[in-house]
């Protein structure tokens, strides 16, 4: 059980947010800021624009919750979840720049970065494929070595990260299946989500307090869950995140923004 040096376990609740752009809204923001303690900020190449990240920054100032870049590929039609072969020099480019995106709003609400979370289908090659993994590291590292990278829980891109030097965050799903292997379920298939908010605390709650997740063909598999992903991008993400929260303090499981956690780079080898 993840812990933060106290007689208390601690973990992290975070969500990928502020992934509207102009005129449009996916997700409701204000209602998983209150739920969550780190957000993850699309910072404009799958979702997001200066104004929406701009609103959710500032409600998580407000409210005390850590906020992190939500780097994906350059795809607003497909919402950064279609694969996109690149150069790996082209890939960390686009994922410092989308840091860097990110610092320059927060310095204008009086907040800083804390770590970083890359999303859907970058996410998804980073944890199966070194050499995209070493980008993305190289990226953060570069930006800024500080900060915390938050990766899937056994992927290549947390031991990436690990190798790198940085900080790293393991990261578990509250609403995704997970597949033999360890890896989360393809989109493409009809189960790969759990909307259910009790099924999704209940597996949440084996996460943590187990240290495993059940596959949906039955096996149990070990996990290290520090922070814990709600889909903020879901009409049930506040639904789910309540639930979650619910349980885990019901197991006297503390919810703590990122950096509480005292994640460093020692700690994560």
């Amino acid at each position: 059980m993840p812990d933060t040096g106290s007689d208390r376990a601690a973990v992290d609740l975070n969500a990928d947010m502020a992934e509207g752009f102009g005129a449009w809204d996916i997700g409701d923001d204000e209602a998983m800021l209150d739920l969550v303690t780190s957000a993850n900020v699309a910072c404009g190449f799958h979702a997001g624009d200066p104004i929406v990240m701009n609103r959710v920054i500032r409600g998580a100032v407000a409210r005390g919750v850590s906020i992190g870049a939500h780097p994906g590929f350059n795809d607003l039609w497909g919402f950064g979840r279609r694969r996109i072969e690149m150069a790996m020099a082209d890939i960390e480019a686009m994922t410092a720049y989308q840091i860097g995106a990110l610092q320059g709003m927060a310095a204008t609400a009086g907040t800083s970065v804390t770590h970083v979370k890359p999303h859907g289908a970058l996410n998804n090659m980073a944890s199966e494929r070194d050499d995209i993994a070493g980008a993305i590291t190289r990226a953060v590292r570069a930006v800024d070595a500080s900060l915390i990278l938050v990766a899937v829980s056994g992927s290549a891109l947390f031991r990436a990260g690990v190798d790198a030097g940085l900080a790293v965050a393991s990261e578990t799903y509250a609403d995704r299946t997970y597949a033999d292997d360890g890896l989360m379920t393809s989109r493409r298939l009809d189960n790969a989500m759990i909307r259910e908010p009790q099924q999704a605390a209940e597996q949440v709650r084996r996460m943590v307090v187990d240290g495993i997740v059940v596959s949906t063909g039955g096996k149990e598999i070990p996990v290290d869950a520090r922070t814990i992903c709600i889909h903020g991008d879901e009409p049930t993400g506040p639904a789910v995140a309540g639930a979650v929260r619910a349980v885990l303090e019901n197991a006297g499981v503390d919810v703590v923004p990122l950096p509480a956690l005292g994640i460093t780079p020692a700690a994560t080898r």
